[in-house]
């Protein structure tokens, strides 16, 4: 089992980005995953860089592999265009590079105006997508003439030496099955093992597994309580609201909905070494391969220094 740091790219700022893929990597995490969106999911998170600008200036100052939690290679960005970022997010890691991808959620896809497709179209078109990527990363120019995309004589001559590995986010069966067939690993952010058993009965069988999810270090539980509920209650909202709100402020009406308690009961706040350790049982039982944890609020520094000392430690003895 590896455990790795999750990069919110819509909470933190480039720099604060690369400062915590530092700290990761010398508080003895195994790997980065890194957010990518065009919005953040409200006001009060604030951020949303460009995740392949912030990718590149990682590779410059840490040995981390990186995982995109994920890329939509669909609507916003043509998945050429992604093909390309990603190849040379693997010459920079060299080769520590996994595309994460998803079906992408309106908040992020919607801003060209176009409209904001079903989920079974959605699906089909990321299957499309990947088609056109893996023949960019392994032929010479590539032409496709498709359902959703075209591509002319394209060549992309900056890529790694082997084609990129490919992992898939889902969170319900339909993607999950689409995931086990087309994609090199699985992504999620639930403990769901009925889920995660099906992604390898259907075709994921020794496929890399990842999960991850969030935590609020701060110095008292009251104090991670108020920062998870204010920067992320966003992450209380239930069903498939994720994927279809167009709009940070839809999120903020929504997130109305969900309560402290609620959010109190449902996140591991404070500062306790033994509180973050249980954290991760969900996910070990489970059986994922690979755990990453991000931080919420702006004690990163301080829960980058427990976890080195106290947590990674005792995780990796335990196994919880």
């Amino acid at each position: 089992m590896k455990i790795g740091y999750f990069l919110s790219s819509e909470e933190y700022t480039p720099a604060q980005l690369i400062e915590q893929a530092k700290l990761a990597e010398e508080a003895g995490f195994d790997g980065l995953w890194i957010s990518d969106h065009f919005h953040p999911w409200n006001d009060e998170q604030g951020q949303s860089a460009f995740v392949w600008s912030a990718i590149g200036a990682i590779s410059q100052v840490c040995e981390l592999p990186v995982t995109t939690a994920v890329t939509c290679p669909t609507v916003r960005i043509h998945p050429a265009v992604i093909a390309q970022a990603a190849a040379t997010s693997a010459v920079l890691l060299n080769g520590r590079f996994r595309l994460g991808i998803g079906s992408g959620e309106a908040l992020n896809e919607h801003i060209l105006g176009t409209v904001w497709p079903t989920v079974d179209v959605r699906l089909e078109m990321l299957e499309e997508a990947v088609e056109i990527m893996r023949r960019l990363w392994t032929e010479e120019f590539v032409s496709h003439r498709g359902k959703h995309y075209t591509v002319d004589t394209a060549r992309i001559y900056t890529r790694p030496d082997a084609p990129l590995p490919i992992y898939m986010s889902g969170f319900g069966p339909q993607a999950t099955d689409v995931a086990a067939r087309i994609a090199d690993g699985y992504i999620t952010t639930s403990p769901d093992r009925e889920l995660l058993q099906r992604f390898r009965d259907n075709g994921g069988g020794d496929k890399t597994a990842q999960v991850g999810f969030k935590v609020s270090y701060a110095p008292t539980v009251e104090e991670g309580v108020e920062q998870a509920h204010r920067i992320w209650a966003n992450s209380g909202l239930p069903g498939e609201l994720a994927q279809v709100l167009p709009s940070p402020r839809h999120f903020e009406q929504a997130s109305q909905l969900v309560t402290p308690e609620q959010t109190g009961k449902s996140v591991t706040c404070g500062p306790k070494a033994e509180d973050h350790i249980e954290a991760f049982k969900p996910y070990v039982e489970a059986g994922f391969d690979e755990i990453y944890v991000a931080n919420m609020g702006p004690h990163s520094v301080d829960m980058m220094k427990l976890y080195g000392s106290e947590v990674l430690p005792e995780l990796r003895r335990t196994r919880v």
